[in-house]
């Protein structure tokens, strides 16, 4: 199968391969190219034939080592990026604490503003409750003088009444005083009137 492979048309003479074979890899993989070109020939193949394989083999893992590392990186960058990870933590933690003093800063003016909010309510209902007391005690007050001055006026007229029935009880002992008077001296002159026709008829008789 080997022999079947062609050698590409890279290397024409010895110099070229020596360089290539003295040739310092592009990547860390060390590939003893002589010692392959040494094999391939004990195998069957012409020297250009083994140095062509061992030239796409030699690019063919150096491209699959490229590919592998492409991926990877050095533990100065890993180191790196590490510490990048913790000063972008840091200033994450820091932004988050700081958010969380704002918060608790603004709850704590809310809170406040509200205390106030509650506290003037309170002083609102207290002057509106005092207000109200005093309006009502107004209102007592009022109806209580109204109640004393319908007393007071009830009170003048019960004296007037009682005035004109004493005024009436005296006229009415006035004319009975006055009807015994005009009596006794009706039955005065009856009882001196027939006190005179006696003796006359008494002196008629004698």
């Amino acid at each position: 199968m080997l022999r079947t492979i062609r050698a590409r048309p890279l290397v024409h003479n010895l110099a070229s391969i020596r360089s290539f074979s003295q040739s310092k890899p592009r990547s860390d993989f060390h590939f003893d190219t002589h010692d392959f070109v040494q094999q391939l020939r004990s195998a069957g193949l012409t020297r250009a034939q083994a140095e062509g394989v061992m030239y796409a083999m030699a690019e063919v893992i150096d491209e699959s080592i490229r590919n592998m590392t492409s991926n990877m990186v050095t533990k100065a960058d890993q180191e790196k990026h590490h510490y990048t990870q913790q000063v972008d933590f840091a200033q994450i933690k820091s932004e988050l604490q700081l958010m969380e003093k704002n918060d608790l800063a603004m709850i704590k003016a809310e809170n406040d503003r509200l205390f106030n909010d509650v506290e003037k309510l309170k002083q609102r209902l207290r002057e509106e409750i005092t207000r109200t007391q005093a309006g009502v005690r107004l209102d007592l007050n009022l109806e209580k003088g109204r109640y004393r001055d319908e007393s007071s006026g009830k009170d003048l007229k019960l004296k007037e009444v009682e005035y004109k029935i004493e005024q009436e009880i005296a006229g009415l002992r006035t004319s009975i005083q006055a009807s015994k008077a005009t009596t006794l001296q009706y039955l005065v002159g009856i009882v001196t009137g027939c006190s005179a026709l006696l003796m006359a008829y008494l002196r008629f008789r004698s």
